[in-house]
């Protein structure tokens, strides 16, 4: 299991001390970027094959709030691929806290080309994504 670390600092809070909502997606990418070194990949390696992964799709369920230097781990998983998309899941804990996340996600992302065509997912990234790290 991929697990990404990271502790809140204070500009990720809002006026109420919580982590403001769009920081959870920031999150999921920090944790993507984590699966994929975690298997051997990485972003860079598909932009230098010419392909990108843009997030078409984006959804977070917010549970229970995270605060200022709390350590957070972020869980990612990929749940479903497809010929030209892909479909990430999370879950967010407080670290030392119950094993109930204080957040949900999904991101989808397809597969395009340099020119911004749907692309067919590179066999050799879809054999990555399912071995464990």
């Amino acid at each position: 299991m991929v697990e990404a670390r990271i502790r809140v600092i204070y500009g990720d809070t809002d006026q109420m001390g919580v982590v403001y909502h769009a920081n959870y997606f920031r999150y999921f990418e920090l944790s993507r970027i984590e699966y994929l070194h975690a298997r051997g990949a990485s972003y860079r390696d598909l932009e230098r094959e010419g392909l990108a992964l843009p997030v078409v799709e984006a959804t977070a369920s917010y549970k229970s709030p995270a605060r200022y230097e709390d350590m957070l781990l972020v869980r990612p998983r990929v749940s479903e691929v497809k010929r030209v998309s892909l479909t990430f899941t999370y879950d967010i804990f407080r670290e030392g806290g119950p094993d109930t996340p204080l957040c949900t996600g999904r991101t989808v992302h397809a597969c395009v080309s340099r020119e911004g065509k749907p692309t067919r997912l590179p066999e050799a990234l879809v054999r990555l994504l399912h071995e464990a790290p």
